[in-house]
């Protein structure tokens, strides 16, 4: 009677793993339908899919925070903290009223600048889709006239400062300028607008 007692334990013990194990593979089953319908269902109407990191970039030619104003007063701000803790001197006494006529010609220069992108009806911000190929006013003779003055706006601080270390940063903050953000805004003005901007590129300097 032991002997068959053991026989029969064992298929009862082999007969209950098996709905075990079809349980869960049919709770499994149901996962894959459900994400194609998912995606099908997005897809009729017409939501958006796609992974984020996928998606077309913002239509405009500075998006991130390497932006002119920013560039620029970071140059000032870095410039002025190192003369506060090592100051150097670059001009002799009588000079510093210079550095006041650079800042009035950079404000006249910005402000003249700034009426003609309005004029055309384009925004001044770099992180604002443009509408137009400006090419009037300063920008006859320069594609980035208010860059330029940004730069003797430092350029002015920095002589009636008399702070070497300006200068410094202005060459820094110039180089940037002229690596990463001008070429990076003439590769989306070429996109935006072809021939257009392709033609005044050739005819009028970046700077001056």
């Amino acid at each position: 009677m032991k002997v068959v007692r053991s026989v029969f334990v064992k298929p009862r013990a082999a007969r209950l793993s098996v709905p075990l194990l079809h349980e869960s593979r049919t709770s499994e089953a149901p996962i894959f339908p459900f994400i194609v319908s998912t995606v099908a269902s997005r897809a009729m109407t017409g939501r958006d899919c796609s992974i984020p990191a996928e998606r077309e970039a913002p239509d405009v030619a500075n998006a991130g925070l390497v932006r002119p104003p920013f560039v620029y007063l970071a140059a000032i701000l870095v410039g002025s903290a190192l003369q506060i803790a090592w100051p150097l001197h670059f001009l002799p006494s009588g000079i510093a009223p210079l550095g006041a006529v650079l800042i009035a010609a950079a404000a006249a220069l910005f402000v003249m600048s700034v009426r003609e992108f309005r004029g055309a009806g384009t925004p001044v911000p770099g992180d604002r889709p443009s509408t137009a190929v400006v090419d009037r006013g300063p920008y006859r003779f320069s594609r980035n006239p208010i860059y330029v003055a940004f730069s003797l706006l430092q350029l002015g601080i920095a002589t009636w400062a008399d702070n070497v270390w300006l200068l410094a940063t202005l060459a820094g903050a110039v180089a940037v300028m002229a690596l990463v953000v001008i070429p990076r805004e003439e590769r989306y003005m070429a996109r935006k607008f072809g021939g257009r901007y392709l033609d005044y590129k050739q005819r009028v300097r970046r700077w001056v």
